[in-house]
């Protein structure tokens, strides 16, 4: 799929906000990977993102890629940890940066360090502020986060108004996979006040009731991942799905 960017935004002017589905090429291998991508697709999903905050294997990785990309036709985004999860196959690349790690290495040398692959995999580069909210996940730990606390939602937005003022027009507000907590509406509706690009949610959202709460206060996607990895049903992806894209912007 070309232009990636484009395909986001006009589907979410025509169809409401959008649901995102996680898997990581880590935890589920890529057999597993693409048959949950193809249900995820079937009930609603509008595309699949590819990553994980440890995982370091690429030949495991790109195999996940290669399966998922045969068995959908929505787009398939990388969202690595890493310089190791940049690999060929996808159709784009959530190009990262994070903002409130306190190692340069996840903030810029990382993505220098990757950049190169970008270019020659031939993956169209979604300029993206990526922000942690709480502790204790993995992603919090192994990117050496400064923790935004869950109630100090003027922190963030100052990191996203950053963000667009630095030319990225993707913010993604992450709770972290496997978070006990979702990021708060309020703190999705201070980033969304001040922030004027796509704005991603994800971390902890298990049910319709708190998707379309996070999607009232101002999320053009939410994402789940660690729902579905762990079994959870597809008919709640589809009711998430048909809940957010209820709610007009």
């Amino acid at each position: 799929m070309k232009n990636v960017e484009g395909y986001l935004n006009n589907s979410r002017k025509s169809k409401g906000a959008l649901l995102f589905v996680l898997i990581d090429s880590e935890n589920d291998g890529a057999t597993s990977a693409h048959s949950l991508a193809r249900e995820a697709e079937k009930f609603g999903a509008s595309a699949i993102l590819v990553g994980g905050s440890s995982a370091t294997d690429q030949m495991t990785m790109a195999e996940t890629v290669k399966k998922i990309k045969s068995s959908v036709r929505i787009p398939v985004i990388l969202f690595p940890g890493n310089v190791t999860g940049v690999v060929p196959g996808a159709d784009a690349i959530l190009f990262s940066s994070l903002l409130n790690s306190e190692n340069p290495y996840f903030i810029s040398q990382a993505q220098a360090l990757g950049a190169p692959n970008v270019l020659k995999f031939g993956l169209e580069p979604l300029p993206t502020a990526y922000i942690i909210i709480g502790e204790g996940t993995t992603v919090w730990h192994v990117g050496s986060v400064r923790t935004i606390p869950f109630d100090k939602a003027g922190l963030a937005a100052m990191y996203a108004l950053s963000a667009q003022f630095m030319g990225m027009r993707f913010a993604y507000l992450e709770a972290g996979s496997g978070a006990k907590s979702n990021v708060r509406p309020e703190m999705v509706a201070a980033v969304r006040k001040l922030f004027k690009g796509f704005l991603i949610v994800g971390g902890g959202i298990r049910d319709s009731k708190t998707a379309a709460e996070i999607v009232r206060a101002g999320a053009d996607a939410i994402v789940i991942g660690t729902f579905i990895e762990k079994g959870g049903s597809f008919k709640t992806v589809s009711d998430i799905v048909k809940t957010i894209q209820s709610i007009k912007r």
